[in-house]
């Protein structure tokens, strides 16, 4: 076994795996990796399960020291990670020396880093999951739903691995968010769809991971109230201020704001990287177009080729 110990850490670092899934009838939702293509890389690094348990590390502020030899790996945002005094970039597997600290700064592209390390690290599963839900106390180290926190410690099982860097960004940069568009589309007034996918749509810093508000122009839903129903992942509700907000992963189960649509699975990773503030533009995509790429892009992980770090 080897050991990380916590030496700084906050409410926004968590372990996190791929989510829990056939609970949502019992209210429990869902959870796990926001940046679901980034949590996969880092695993894909290591040879692990794609969906093994990470530490998902949001804005920084999260220090580690190795208690053992540590292979690790890190994908998704550049948040200024270092070894001691020596930079590293997102993308690649590392080694920790007994005694050497990882610690992550601020972001300097994108919000969320994921930390992985062989076979995954070590949580009860609560419901067929390890991922963290504070306000279900379900999941993370303890199984009960507690944030990473200084004085804790990480432990993982796993061996093997080697050194090995991405020879391609784990996600496209740039270019609008697609919406698989939903039920109620037909019941937002003309001006509201056109504002909808050709005006940019700022983050709004009232965000969580329930869900990110979009600030714009608002948007006038003209139909009849509706019955709370089931909320699938991304989803993009209008209450009625107008001002969309996309549903994340530690969403509630049910709601009866009317809905635009949802947000591709790749959306999602892409909007998990931005922060407050950032400008994004929505477009419309069918069912079909977004399962096909959504396949496409799984591939990737079976053609992608690593690259020799030096």
């Amino acid at each position: 076994m080897s050991r990380l110990s916590i030496e700084a850490s906050t409410p926004l670092c968590l372990l996190q795996d791929a989510g829990r899934f056939g609970v949502r009838h019992l209210g429990v939702t869902q959870g796990g990796a926001l940046d679901w293509v980034s949590m996969a890389w880092a695993n894909w690094l290591l040879g692990n399960a794609l969906n093994a348990a990470v530490v998902e590390i949001t804005l920084g502020g999260f220090t580690v020291k190795a208690e053992d030899y540590c292979l690790l790996a890190l994908a998704g945002a550049d948040l200024g990670a270092h070894i001691d005094e020596r930079a590293i970039s997102p993308g690649r597997s590392i080694v920790l020396q007994k005694g050497q600290r990882l610690r992550f700064t601020q972001p300097s592209d994108g919000a969320r880093a994921y930390l992985a390390a062989p076979g995954g690290f070590d949580a009860p599963t609560v419901l067929g999951s390890c991922a963290t839900v504070a306000r279900e106390a379900l999941g993370g180290v303890d199984g009960l739903g507690n944030a990473l926190a200084a004085g804790g410690r990480l432990s993982y099982s796993g061996t093997g691995g080697a050194l090995q860097e991405l020879s391609q960004p784990a996600l496209p940069t740039g270019g609008p968010l697609d919406v698989i568009v939903g039920a109620q589309i037909g019941q937002f007034s003309g001006q509201s769809l056109f504002d909808a996918f050709n005006t940019d749509w700022a983050l709004d810093s009232r965000a969580d991971r329930m869900g990110m508000r979009l600030l714009g122009t608002p948007l006038q839903y003209q139909g009849p109230s509706l019955i709370s129903e089931g909320i699938p992942l991304g989803a993009i509700q209008v209450p009625p201020d107008g001002q969309p907000i996309v549903l994340l992963n530690d969403r509630q189960t049910i709601g009866g704001y009317p809905r635009l649509g949802a947000l591709t699975p790749l959306a999602l990773a892409r909007l998990a990287q931005c922060l407050p503030g950032q400008k994004v533009r929505l477009a419309p995509v069918v069912q079909e177009t977004a399962h096909r790429q959504h396949i496409e892009y799984l591939r990737r992980f079976q053609t992608a080729g690593r690259a020799c770090s030096r």
